[in-house]
C-alpha cells in the first residue's frame, strides 16, 4: 500500500543551479598572472616584519622592467595624445576600483601641476565620485555605465580615452574604451596582463605584466604600482610635449599656496639666475605666472608683451623666446 501523505518521506530540496557566470569569471581569473596563486609564500604570515617587508622591497624591484619592456607602446600612445590635445582634446581616464583611483589621482595633480584648465584631464571611477574613497567594487561590472558616464562627458573625436584594469578584462575599463573608440575619439588601454580583453579594444595596448601578487589577486601592490608609474609617463611626457615645462622646471605651476609660490619663485630664479628684487617685481607685473615672469626676465619684453607673445606660441616658452629674441 502506498504511504499516506502523512507518512511519505520528504521531497529532495531542489539543486540550485550552477552559477555560471561566476563559474565563468572563476575560470577567466584562474589564467590570469595578476591573480595566480604563490605557494612558496604561503607562509609569509609566520615571518618577521623584516622578512616581509624584505619580500615586498625585491618584488617592487622588478615593476620598472616590466614598464621598460612597454616603453615603445608608452611613447606611441604619448606622441597619439600630445597631438588630439594640441587640438584642443582631453584626456579621460576611466577604471574602478585602485585602476579607478589612480586615474583620478593622476588627474586631479594635473592642475596644480600643469596649470591645466577644469575639465581637460578628467578621471572617472566606477561607481562615481564616492567610489574614491568608499568601495563599489560591484559599479566595476557595469560597462554601459562607463559609456553613460563618457556620453555626459559630451567625448569629441580629439579626446583621448584611457582605460585601466590590471585584470584587463574589467567592464567598466574594457566599456569605456570600446564606446570612446565608436565615438571616434583616440584610446588607450593600460593593463598587467598578456592578451587583456583592454589592449585588444583599444588602438594603443599597453600591458605591463608584472606577474602574481605577493598577495593573491592583491593589485593594488605591484600592478598598482606599475599603473602609477605609466600613468605619471602618459600625463607629464604628454605636457612636456604641450610646452607646459621649460626644461625640467614646472613653469606652469599653478602657486595656490605658501609652498608653491615659494617654488615659484625658486623655479624663476633657477629659469633666469636672476636676483630677489627682479623675481618679485616680474611675478608682481605677470600676476604671479611663472612662465610670464621669465619670459620677462629673459626675453626682455613688458608683461603685456610677454603675455601676448605667450598666446601667439600656444604658450610654449621656448618658441615665446625666439620670437622675443627676433623683436
Amino acid at each position: 500500500m502506498p504511504p499516506t501523505p502523512a507518512q511519505s518521506s520528504p521531497a529532495p530540496e531542489p539543486v540550485p543551479a550552477p552559477d555560471r557566470p561566476s563559474e565563468d569569471l572563476r575560470a577567466q581569473l584562474d589564467t590570469l598572472a595578476t591573480e595566480a596563486f604563490r605557494g612558496e609564500l604561503a607562509g609569509i604570515d609566520r615571518l618577521s616584519t623584516r622578512e616581509i617587508a624584505d619580500i615586498m622591497n625585491r618584488e617592487d624591484a622588478g615593476v620598472p622592467a616590466a614598464v621598460a619592456a612597454q616603453l615603445p607602446r608608452i611613447a606611441a600612445a604619448v606622441d597619439a595624445i600630445a597631438a588630439r590635445m594640441a587640438r584642443g582634446g582631453r584626456l579621460v581616464y576611466a577604471g574602478a576600483g585602485t585602476a579607478g583611483r589612480l586615474g583620478v589621482l593622476d588627474a586631479s595633480e594635473c592642475p596644480p601641476t600643469f596649470n591645466t584648465p577644469p575639465g581637460q584631464v578628467v578621471g572617472l571611477i566606477a561607481g562615481g565620485p564616492s567610489a574614491v574613497v568608499h568601495s563599489v567594487e560591484g559599479a566595476e561590472d557595469d560597462g554601459g555605465q562607463a559609456a553613460a558616464d563618457l556620453d555626459a562627458l559630451a567625448l569629441v573625436p580629439e579626446d583621448t580615452v584611457v582605460g585601466v584594469s590590471a585584470s584587463g578584462r574589467t567592464p567598466y575599463a574594457v566599456g569605456a574604451v570600446e564606446h570612446a573608440r565608436s565615438r571616434g575619439a583616440l584610446t588607450v588601454g593600460l593593463s598587467c596582463n598578456p592578451g587583456s580583453a583592454l589592449a585588444a579594444a583599444a588602438e594603443h595596448g599597453i600591458e605591463v605584466v608584472t606577474g602574481p601578487e605577493l598577495l593573491t589577486g592583491s593589485t593594488r601592490l605591484k600592478a598598482g604600482t606599475a599603473q602609477k608609474l605609466v600613468l605619471n609617463m602618459l600625463s607629464t611626457i604628454t605636457m612636456i610635449r604641450l610646452g607646459k615645462t621649460y626644461g625640467n622646471l614646472m613653469v606652469d605651476v599653478r602657486a595656490s599656496n605658501e609652498k608653491l609660490r615659494a617654488r615659484s619663485r625658486r623655479i624663476v630664479a633657477l629659469a633666469t639666475g636672476a636676483g630677489e628684487e627682479e623675481i618679485e617685481a616680474a611675478l608682481a607685473a605677470t600676476g604671479g605666472e611663472v612662465k610670464n615672469a621669465v619670459l620677462v626676465l629673459l626675453g626682455g619684453v613688458d608683461a603685456p608683451t610677454a603675455a601676448r607673445l605667450l598666446d601667439g606660441a600656444d604658450g610654449r616658452l621656448r618658441t615665446a623666446l625666439e620670437a622675443a629674441a627676433e623683436r
